[in-house]
């Protein structure tokens, strides 16, 4: 699609960004306002892509800001209004019917009609590539006839236009068959066809005409269907297609709280909708990041996503990291980097290279794959580029063992020294497994990092401490609290399913439980990006003071599998007290404003909603309530669940262990019991 991130420094086609837009999006063009989006928090999106579409909850697309139908980064319909009799139905309800399809009902009087009541129902069923259907139906009692028209039109224009306000006029329609046709400047064209066959096509006005005639209890259907044409000689691009196959099962949680089930089931579905397939490679199929501004190509973000959506089975983890593996440095000081764009860091620091992230995470999430059941045929594949990944590692240490930023300078951020100390862990257990060398080495750049780490980075205070943001090189330390921490408590899983050592002694680790679980960071909702009471605090700032679903999705699982189940259990609580508020699709940020009685949730006007991290966020910090540990190429899983069982009972059912159907089971009394299993799998410890 149209808004690629921009790439970081050190690679070709890699440059800095301009002002970074919220949640990480492509910079505004030149003459936009910085960083400024069309808002789109109240909008329907329907998603399935390359294609989705943007709907007010009153159905009407009026082509204002981003409303309209899109495919593959360009809007192909902007406008479909609906008149009955000359007037617009009074809108009634607008609601998701699914991920890729929403549904708005309303009503309007008959002519003739002098009471107030409504005769005529009218329900419009939208899906992400644009289909509709139409319905009127009549409770009057005698025939009416009702003129219906549809005013339609279009503007073609690429997305990347629409978020920096450069969208152009409409374009001139033709009548095309039993419907419109608009044709832009470069040739690319979009037809809308009707079934039945219009009465009259007004091209000039973009309207199509029907006569309604309905007897009492009668309805009449109308179809629309949205036809994209490419440019005369372009190429048609073979990654523009939808995924096929069943890439992710069909996961359910039932219990005393029926929250977690609806979480579930749409976070589920919105992965799924998010799939899409890489433009170079298409046989990769990735996550967006997020519909409708980040829709670019594969990011780490994917990567986090595809890691906490683990439980739902390995397929994803691959193709994600195939996809990545392609891009990866082969040359030059910078060789095994994975490259990336530069990131928003919040209001303090410089932005961040999410390659390095990205380079960090890949030979975490293979190892972690591999635990979960990962085929061996794929391991072999995807081993060297994790390699080189450890390679790059190793290389970019200090002399001091830790792992500055690839500017000049620095800085070193503590939220980076965790993900490097949880790849050479993680990646030493997975050298070792494969028979490969370079294991020792880097368990002792871990032992170096760790050392180091605790000698610097942690800031003593009478409240009991905190670790350091991050530190520059002339000694000076960035104190600022915030939701990165939880990144502190994600050790990640080792050979027979246990946890890895982390950064912090136990003493650091239960101060900074505590400092998770305090009213500055937890905001009610869940985690803030920067604590309220910092220097900078924005409840709408992306890590600035918004919550951010995938930081207190890491917090939940990371505070529980160290023990802390008190603030483990207060973060899940105040996601799935949000959740409900955004009809359990969750943004990837809302407003980190403190909870209060009888509040709801604010949301973030530019956020993404689907975005792939906080859907497998969803999938994450639910699974923790659980406590799957699983050991596939050593036969066994081990649950160890939150022992409180704050949700009461809950049962989870097609989660996916070494390749097999996984079902879990948690009493009140917080005991798990396996239900269902691969053949073979031992219950480990």
């Amino acid at each position: 699609m149209v808004l690629s991130p921009v790439p970081a420094p050190g690679h070709p086609t890699e440059q800095p960004t301009r002002q970074p837009l919220p949640g990480g999006s492509a910079p505004a063009a030149p003459g936009a306002r910085p960083g400024e989006l069309p808002p789109v928090h109240d909008a329907l999106l329907c998603v399935a892509l390359p294609a989705f579409a943007v709907s007010p909850r009153h159905g009407q697309l009026t082509g204002h800001g981003p409303e309209g139908v899109y495919a593959s980064g360009r809007r192909l319909l902007s406008r479909s209004v609906l008149r009955i009799a000359g007037r617009e139905p009074v809108p009634l309800q607008g609601r998701l019917a699914a991920a890729d399809r929403a549904v708005f009902v309303g009503a309007l009087r008959a002519p003739g009609d002098t009471g107030p009541d409504p005769g005529v129902t009218v329900e419009r069923s939208r899906g992400a590539d644009g289909t509709e259907r139409i319905t009127l139906r009549s409770a009057v009692p005698r025939p009416v006839r009702l003129p219906v028209e549809i005013v339609l039109g279009t503007d073609l224009a690429e997305l990347g236009a629409i978020a920096s306000g450069r969208a152009r006029p409409d374009l001139r329609a033709s009548v095309h068959g039993t419907g419109l046709r608009w044709t832009a400047p470069d040739g690319r064209s979009v037809a809308v066809t009707a079934d039945p066959a219009p009465m009259d096509a007004l091209a000039a006005a973009g309207v199509l005409r029907w006569e309604a005639d309905l007897a009492p209890g009668a309805a009449l259907t109308l179809h629309l269907r949205v036809h994209a044409g490419g440019a005369p000689g372009a190429t048609p691009s073979g990654g523009t297609g939808r995924p096929g196959g069943h890439l992710l099962p069909d996961a359910q949680a039932e219990g005393d709280d029926p929250r977690p089930g609806a979480l579930l089931r749409a976070s589920v579905e919105d992965l799924r909708a998010l799939l899409q397939r890489d433009s170079a490679h298409p046989a990769d199929v990735h996550l967006a990041a997020g519909v409708p501004w980040r829709c670019g190509p594969v990011t780490a973000e994917a990567l986090w996503a595809a890691r906490m959506a683990l439980p739902l089975g390995t397929r994803l983890a691959v193709t994600t990291l195939r996809a990545l593996g392609h891009n990866q440095l082969t040359t030059g000081t910078e060789a095994g980097r994975l490259p990336g764009p530069l990131r928003d860091a919040g209001p303090h620091l410089p932005p961040r290279c999410t390659g390095v992230e990205a380079t960090l995470a890949y030979p975490v999430v293979l190892a972690e794959a591999r635990r979960w059941g990962l085929p061996a045929a794929d391991l072999d594949e995807l081993l060297p580029v994790a390699e080189r990944c450890l390679g790059w590692l190793r290389r970019g240490l200090d002399q001091d063992g830790l792992l500055p930023d690839p500017a000049p300078g620095g800085p070193w951020r503590a939220e980076t020294q965790a993900h490097a100390h949880r790849a050479a862990l993680l990646g030493a257990d997975l050298l070792d497994a494969c028979g490969r060398p370079g294991g020792a080495d880097l368990r002792a750049a871990a032992r170096t990092l760790r050392e180091r780490f605790r000698s610097t980075f942690w800031l003593d205070d009478p409240s009991g401490g905190r670790p350091a943001a991050a530190r520059a090189a002339g000694g000076r330390s960035w104190s600022q609290l915030g939701g990165w921490a939880a990144h502190l408590l994600d050790t990640g899983l080792l050979d027979g399913g246990g946890y890895a050592p982390g950064l912090l002694d136990r003493a650091e680790t239960e101060q900074v439980a505590r400092l998770l679980g305090t009213p500055a960071l937890d905001s009610g909702w869940g985690l803030r990006g920067l604590g309220a009471k910092e220097p900078g605090h924005n409840p709408f700032g992306h890590r600035a003071g918004a919550v951010r679903v995938h930081e207190t999705a890491v917090a939940v699982a990371g505070l529980a599998a160290a023990g802390y189940e008190k603030e483990a259990a207060g973060l899940l609580r105040g996601l799935l007290d949000a959740a409900e508020h955004f009809d359990h699709r969750l943004p990837e940020m809302y407003a980190g404003e403190q909870r209060t009685a009888g509040a709801r949730p604010l949301p973030h006007p530019a956020a993404c909603r689907p975005a792939a991290v906080a859907a497998a966020g969803a999938v994450h910090a639910l699974a923790a309530l659980a406590g799957i540990r699983p050991d596939a190429p050593g036969r066994s899983v081990a649950v160890q669940p939150m022992p409180s069982a704050p949700l009461g009972a809950i049962r989870f059912s097609g989660f996916v262990v070494a390749g097999e159907p996984f079902a879990v089971r948690v009493s009140r009394l917080g005991l798990g019991m396996v239900e269902e299993a691969a053949e073979g799998l031992q219950l480990g410890v």
